[in-house]
C-alpha cells in the first residue's frame, strides 16, 4: 500500500497531540506540518486555557525527528490575515505527491475543496485530559499496582490497601448516606479508612463528592469515638463567577456565606437525615448558625500562619488553587489530620491557572502512589437529579 502525506492543521494537534503517532501508522504514512501551523503555536502558548496543550503538540512535534516542517520561506511572503487561507497556499508551493490535510475545522475543509485539496477530518480527536482525569484510581491487570488504587476481579472491585488486597463486596452507610453507585462506595472506602491521611476526588459537578465528603467528616468527628479528629475545616479559594459582588460586611462566616451557601444547604440536609447538633449554635434554631468549635469554614488565605491537627479538612474546588498555594496549605497540617480535596480540572475559574496547572492536577501528579495518598475519579449514572443527569450524559 501506497504512503500517504498528511499535513496536519492546528486544531489536530492541540485537540491531540498524539496524532502524529496514530496518523503515521507505524512507518507507512509521512507527517507534515505547515511553517504557518507553528507560528499559530506560537501565539496560542500564551493563552492560560490551551497552552498546556500547546505545550505537548510542540513536545510531539520536537520528540519526532521524522515530522516534515515546511521552509519558511512560502510562508513568510503571505500576507493573508485569516491562517487558513496561509496554510492552503503553503500545500500549494510545497512539493508534495498527493496531500492530505487533517483538520477538523468545517470552514477549512470547504476551502481545501476549493482549492482542489484532500481533506479529511481527524476522527480519534479527544479532549486534553489533566493527570486527576487520566489516573482515575483503577488499574488494570498486569500494571504496576499503585498504593491505595482499586482493581476489577470479576466484575467486583478489590482495594489495593495498606493490609493487601481486599474484595469491596458490601456497602458503607454512614450518616444515613447510601452511596448511590459502586464509585461513591469506593470514595468512602478511601476517605474512611484509618491509614490514609490524604485523598483527593475529581469529577464533574453532581457527581456527590462534596455531600460524601461532608458526611464523612460528620461520621469521624461527632461518631467514630476510637479515632483523634475533633472539629471540620472547609478550606476553599473565593473565585467569583461573572460580576463581581465587591465588599461584603460581617465576619468571616458572613462573608463567606454567598460562596459556600450549598454547604451549608447539604450540611442542613445531613442534619435532617441524622441530627448533628454540634456543629451548629443553636440546633433548633430556624437559621441553623456553624459552632466555630466544631465546625469552621476558612478562605485559603486565612490557612497561612495555622498549625491544623486533630481535625478533618476538607478543600473544595482545589482546582481554582495555584500549586504554591496547595503546597502552603497542605504543609499547614499537622498530627492527627484527615485531608480531602476535591475539584474539577476541567472548571478553573481562577483566570492565572488552567486544566493542568492547577492545586488538583499538582497533589495527583506529585503524590501518586504515596501509601497515606489516595486519588480517585467519581462516575455513575445517578447524580443529583434528573437534570443533571442528563447534562452530564449530553456533554453539554
Amino acid at each position: 500500500m501506497a504512503s500517504k502525506n498528511f499535513i496536519l492543521d492546528t486544531n489536530v494537534l492541540i485537540e491531540n497531540p498524539k496524532c502524529i503517532a496514530g496518523l503515521r501508522n507505524g512507518e507507512e504514512n509521512n507527517i507534515h506540518v505547515p511553517y504557518t501551523v507553528l507560528a499559530e503555536l506560537d501565539k496560542l502558548k500564551r493563552d492560560p486555557r490551551v497552552g498546556h496543550v500547546v505545550s505537548q503538540a510542540v513536545h510531539a512535534i520536537l520528540e519526532d525527528d521524522k515530522v516534515r516542517i515546511f521552509p519558511p520561506d512560502v510562508a513568510l511572503g503571505l500576507e493573508d490575515e485569516i491562517y487558513d487561507d496561509r496554510i492552503l497556499k503553503e500545500i500549494l508551493k510545497q512539493n508534495v505527491e498527493d496531500p492530505i490535510l487533517i483538520t477538523n475545522d468545517r470552514i477549512l475543509q470547504l476551502k481545501a475543496r476549493v482549492y482542489g485539496i484532500a481533506c479529511e477530518g481527524y476522527r480519534d480527536s479527544v479532549p486534553f485530559q489533566s493527570e486527576s482525569q487520566l489516573y482515575t484510581g483503577f488499574v488494570e491487570d498486569g500494571e504496576e499496582p499503585v498504593p491505595n488504587s482499586f482493581r476489577w476481579e470479576q466484575g467486583t472491585p478489590v482495594f489495593l490497601g495498606p493490609e493487601g488486597p481486599k474484595a469491596v463486596g458490601y456497602q458503607h452507610e454512614i450518616w444515613g448516606v447510601r452511596p448511590r453507585s459502586v464509585y461513591q462506595n469506593l470514595a468512602l472506602e478511601i476517605m474512611l479508612h484509618p491509614d490514609i491521611d490524604l485523598v483527593s476526588l475529581q469529577s464533574e459537578a453532581g457527581y456527590g463528592k462534596t455531600f460524601l465528603a461532608l458526611a464523612a467528616a460528620l461520621y469521624l468527628v461527632l461518631e467514630q469515638k476510637d479515632n483523634p479528629y475533633r472539629k471540620i475545616y472547609l478550606v476553599k479559594p473565593v473565585w467569583e463567577i461573572g460580576a463581581k459582588m465587591g465588599y461584603l460586611p460581617g465576619d468571616v462566616e458572613e462573608k463567606m456565606l454567598p460562596y459556600v451557601r450549598y454547604i451549608h444547604d447539604l450540611l442542613v440536609k445531613l442534619h435532617e437525615m441524622r441530627p448533628a447538633n454540634r456543629i451548629f449554635m443553636t440546633p433548633d434554631a430556624e437559621s441553623l448558625r456553624l459552632n466555630p468549635k466544631k465546625f469552621e469554614i476558612q478562605p485559603i488565605a486565612y490557612i497561612r500562619g495555622m498549625n491544623v491537627e486533630n481535625a478533618v479538612v476538607i478543600v473544595d474546588e482545589m482546582q481554582n488553587l495555584s500549586r504554591n498555594e496547595t503546597r502552603a496549605l497542605l504543609t499547614r497540617m499537622g498530627e492527627n489530620v484527615k485531608c480531602i480535596c476535591l475539584g474539577d480540572t476541567r472548571q478553573v475559574d481562577n483566570p492565572y491557572l488552567n486544566a493542568s496547572n492547577n492545586g488538583l492536577n499538582w497533589v495527583v501528579k506529585k503524590l501518586k502512589g504515596y501509601r497515606n495518598y489516595a486519588h480517585m475519579v467519581l462516575k455513575g449514572e445517578r447524580s443529583r437529579g434528573p437534570i443533571t443527569d442528563i447534562v452530564l450524559k449530553s456533554k453539554l
